[in-house]
């Protein structure tokens, strides 16, 4: 086996390699690019490295392309995009970082602390600049100064404890499972320890290295009798949530999301980002530093700064839970 991974990161490499070659320098270098001596139009290439694929990431690269092309910069006519998908593996998300530090591209986008990490340390020889989006907390992961900036998922844990105790009046503790090597999700969790007392809660924790662990976390939670299960945006959770949810199904617990497509799947109710509002903001910072408006250094990063409700009718009614008015009126429905 580790045979044959090494082999699958020789390969993922090698393509990288290859199709970063195939794109050769940025065609904004040339100054007679149509033989009349005027200088030839600005085209860009992005190197994008995106940790892994679920809903919420996928929708901040969706959200990406579209604050690109409404600051003029479209896929196909001024702007060539290498997409590369990490799929939650820590080395080829450096591999990645590497490939387009190689390949001498025009910026990196990191989608994921992960991603950020491996893009910003293969940037810095070069000094590439480099945008990141969804991250909770830049600081923590050492990504708030030099040649980066981007935006943050920054959870509304307050919304999501109060959303809870009005769904569940008689709730006294809530679950979560988290990486622990994840600082978007230490953050987190060191948030919710400190306003859950304020709401009546107590939070039972399990950490876990790496994805395969988490089912058998969320048995542990099930176990010590948590009310309920409240996610973050922890990558290695998300990535297998269908497999929590059919263990929380099946035990009676409610799952409360930290987005809409968490809801989508199964989730009953949560406070959350837009994460594709979230990526059109990150495209827009970007756009600036592509055209030389700003520098990452003059760009603090940002937050997005509202976050709505939403709640699965399907799930709620399975579980018994009614929805108060207050909260309905509120609400966006959000059941798949």
């Amino acid at each position: 086996m580790k045979a044959m991974k090494k082999l699958t990161a020789a390969l993922l490499a090698l393509t990288l390699t290859l199709s970063l070659t195939a794109c050769g320098s940025n065609p904004s270098s040339g100054s007679d690019g149509d033989g009349t001596g005027e200088p030839a139009p600005e085209h860009y290439i992005i190197g994008v490295s995106q940790y892994g694929e679920h809903g919420s990431l996928d929708n901040c690269r969706e959200g990406l392309l579209q604050g690109l092309a409404e600051a003029g910069i479209v896929e196909g006519e001024n702007l060539t995009i290498d997409y590369q998908n990490a799929g939650f593996d820590d080395s080829i998300a450096t591999q990645i970082g590497q490939t387009f530090s190689a390949g001498n591209v025009d910026m990196m986008i990191a989608i994921a602390t992960p991603s950020a990490t491996a893009c910003f340390a293969a940037a810095e020889d070069k000094d590439i600049p480099v945008i990141f989006t969804a991250i909770t907390d830049p600081v923590g992961a050492n990504l708030d100064s030099g040649n980066i900036t981007g935006t943050s998922d920054v959870l509304p844990v307050e919304g999501q404890l109060d959303l809870i105790r009005q769904l569940q009046p008689n709730a006294k503790t809530i679950g979560i499972v988290y990486t622990t090597s994840e600082a978007n999700s230490v953050y987190s969790i060191g948030i919710y320890e400190e306003l859950a007392a304020d709401y009546g809660f107590t939070i039972e924790t399990v950490g876990v290295l790496e994805q395969a662990e988490v089912t058998q976390a969320v048995d542990t939670l099930i176990s010590r009798g948590v009310d309920c299960i409240s996610n973050l945006t922890d990558n290695n959770v998300v990535g297998v949530l269908p497999a929590i949810l059919e263990k929380t199904n099946e035990a009676g617990i409610p799952v409360y999301g930290s987005e809409i497509e968490q809801m989508k799947l199964g989730c009953a109710a949560g406070a959350g980002l837009d994460y594709i509002k979230l990526g059109i903001q990150t495209g827009q910072m970007a756009a600036k530093v592509l055209r030389g408006e700003a520098a990452c250094q003059d760009l603090p990063y940002e937050t997005i700064e509202n976050f709505d409700l939403y709640i699965n009718s399907e799930v709620l009614d399975a579980m018994g839970i009614a929805v108060p008015s207050a909260v309905a009126e509120k609400a966006i429905e959000a059941n798949g």
